[in-house]
């Protein structure tokens, strides 16, 4: 059995909230990944097995590689339908904000958020949210939002009345923000939490390969590129990073989730510690988005925050700068060194 990470007071107020609600939302943080889309689509699934009709909105464009999931066509971009989003949000009765622990996180749909007059329920595993939200449940020490999400959906007693519709995204959240379960997964209760989604007739192995062997021939060609001819290891530091310019996405027909896991491959080289990934944007000048993963107990999240304007969890983080490509780089060797005596 799992642990309670609800009060019976939040169980109580979680179960009004959605019993009394007419019009309800469900967001996610920009550039949606598996667990966020993921946290969406499951609690969406719950929501509709309780006679709702969710609202999903994302604030832009997710990876090719997840438009499989079930539902997810039922999403709504906010950079793509703004007005209509924003109207939807003035009336709302109830928002679940999904694997965010801040506002800013949803980028130019924040404002809107703020102003909503509805009420909102945190669920996420990022550590020091501000949501102004009626019940939160945080757990910076869980796998991922989707495991979070199963966990509140177990305790509310309402598991057993769903399906794989329900199972798969939640499923695909918890692999796909542990690598496969390779890192932040040591916690037993997350296999017991995998044999129940079991039971809903998904396919484990058929998931995994929508999502890692679902690429084009052009990102295997530019994943080659990366570790040849970009890829910079700072072997007396253990750390690594590589670029990938506007150029080398052109010239590699770049697609949405593209550069998903690559930060990771670095990784593998024996006695690394530290890898990270500088993207330019596909759009914007001087806006340099930064991947890291770190690790044992080498601490990212640290890294991100005081030289990448970012956060996230000890060995997976993110940031960005607003800058050029050279500028970036100069960066992160300053980060490198700051470091270098934890990073040796």
């Amino acid at each position: 059995m799992l642990e309670p990470i609800m009060t019976d007071g939040e169980c109580s107020a979680l179960h009004s909230l959605i019993n009394d609600t007419q019009t309800v939302v469900l967001c996610c943080h920009q550039h949606p990944d598996g667990d966020a889309l993921g946290a969406m689509l499951g609690m969406a699934e719950v929501l509709r097995m309780l006679g709702k009709e969710p609202l999903m909105v994302a604030p832009d464009q997710y990876p090719d590689y997840l438009h499989w999931l079930p539902n997810s066509e039922k999403i709504v971009r906010y950079d793509k339908r703004k007005d209509y989003v924003d109207t939807v949000l003035k009336i709302a009765d109830l928002v679940f904000c999904l694997d965010f622990n801040t506002l800013s996180r949803t980028d130019e749909m924040a404002a809107a958020l703020a102003k909503s007059p509805a009420k909102k329920v945190l669920i996420d595993h990022h550590p020091e949210p501000d949501v102004d939200a009626v019940v939160s449940v945080s757990r910076p020490e869980m796998s991922s939002a989707c495991e979070v999400v199963f966990r509140v959906v177990w305790q509310l007693g309402l598991f057993e009345q769903l399906g794989r519709h329900y199972a798969v995204p939640i499923y695909c959240g918890m692999m796909t923000d542990t690598g496969g379960f390779t890192y932040n997964s040591t916690n037993p209760e997350i296999y017991y939490i995998i044999s129940q989604l079991l039971t809903k007739g998904i396919d484990k192995d058929k998931i995994y390969r929508n999502v890692y062997h679902n690429y084009s021939e052009h990102r295997l060609r530019m994943v080659g590129h990366v570790l040849c001819n970009r890829l910079v290891v700072d072997e007396q530091r253990h750390a690594s990073y590589f670029t990938l310019t506007r150029e080398d996405m052109e010239k590699y027909h770049f697609v949405k989730g593209d550069a998903e896991g690559v930060v990771n491959m670095p990784l593998q080289i024996k006695g690394l510690k530290l890898s990270i990934s500088l993207r330019e944007d596909t759009e914007r000048d001087h806006v340099v988005w930064v991947s890291l993963r770190s690790v044992d107990d080498f601490p990212c999240n640290e890294v991100a925050a005081r030289f990448f304007n970012g956060g996230g969890h000890l060995n997976a983080s993110g940031g960005r700068l607003d800058m050029s490509m050279d500028e970036a780089v100069e960066t992160v060797k300053r980060a490198f060194k700051a470091f270098e005596d934890t990073l040796k």
